[in-house]
């Protein structure tokens, strides 16, 4: 069973493009690197170093030290309800922690086709306005705006 806290890494590049991803299991349905925590006390960082390793390939410890921010911000949302067969009976809401994620501009994307069937890279505005969640599309203007 999921674990009902996740992290959210937008990921992006100097000119403040955002990469967006297509999800598997829903045709349309973009968003920025998430995932869940692989116990309820993993630390966030590692949660977002790893899903990001394993949604596009990037490695995190592999960039500047300070490539990885905490935007020390979290949300707590309903799951959707066809996605809750993947979590403990009653449980119907998640907390999402936000990161960012300034990436090299020549940086090769490998996705986890089980996962994510395409990527994209748009402006920062664009891509908040694709993301299916308007919670993804906070996180990006959020990023955004205090840069």
């Amino acid at each position: 069973m999921k674990i009902p806290i996740s992290v959210l890494v937008l990921i992006y590049k100097s000119n403040r493009d955002v990469l967006l991803i297509e999800r598997a299991d829903r045709k349309g349905f973009w968003q920025s690197v998430t995932g869940s925590l692989d116990a309820p006390d993993e630390n966030l960082e590692l949660a977002a170093t790893r899903e990001v390793f394993e949604e596009t390939g990037i490695a995190v410890n592999q960039l500047p030290e300070d490539a990885l921010q905490n935007m020390h911000h979290q949300i707590e949302y309903e799951i959707y309800p066809e996605w809750r067969f993947r979590y403990g009976p009653g449980v119907t809401r998640n907390t999402e922690h936000w990161f960012a994620l300034q990436v090299p501009d020549n940086i090769q994307i490998m996705l986890s086709p089980r996962e994510h069937v395409a990527y994209e890279w748009l402006p920062f505005e664009l891509a908040a306005n694709k993301c299916f969640s308007p919670s993804n599309g906070d996180a990006i203007l959020k990023w955004f705006s205090r840069k």
